[in-house]
């Protein structure tokens, strides 16, 4: 499961579909409607959030747009929310490097236009998901790093 902190704009047409699909996995997760994934890291600052489910609904709000400025159809009813938050979760700028690093070796990989039009430039610090805000650090303590990381 990865819930991109980074803006979902980003993201290519593969990795919009699969945020769209763990986002809902997450936000049955903070339910309490699953059985399994009820300790991933990434839940974490969800689950701090004095309301999770409104914090994983305005994410998933964010998400939506995206895809709907993309003329994808995402299903809208699967989100509980009229009016989304914005700016209420902390995430560190190293963080955020981090998970564009991260999906620049994905896009490398799946499509290499979209790599090029990103990741050939430097970005120091991308724009996220509005339901984040920048905040300066290392990279979160709940992100699981591979070894073969390329900073």
């Amino acid at each position: 499961m990865r819930l991109w902190s980074i803006h979902p704009r980003y993201l290519d047409t593969k990795g919009i579909l699969a945020l769209w699909r763990e986002s809902l996995l997450a936000r049955k997760v903070l339910e309490g409607k699953t059985r399994g994934y009820k300790h991933h890291p990434q839940l974490v600052r969800f689950k701090n959030f004095q309301n999770p489910i409104m914090a994983i609904d305005s994410y998933l709000y964010y998400v939506y747009l995206e895809a709907i400025a993309r003329g994808y159809s995402f299903d809208r009813s699967k989100i509980e929310i009229d009016d989304p938050l914005s700016g209420i979760i902390p995430v560190t700028s190293g963080q955020v490097r981090f998970e564009f690093i991260h999906l620049c070796n994905k896009l490398k990989k799946r499509d290499l236009e979209r790599y090029r039009f990103l990741c050939d430039k430097y970005i120091e610090v991308p724009d996220v998901n509005p339901v984040f805000y920048l905040v300066d650090g290392e990279i979160e303590s709940w992100e699981r790093i591979q070894r073969n990381y390329e900073n």
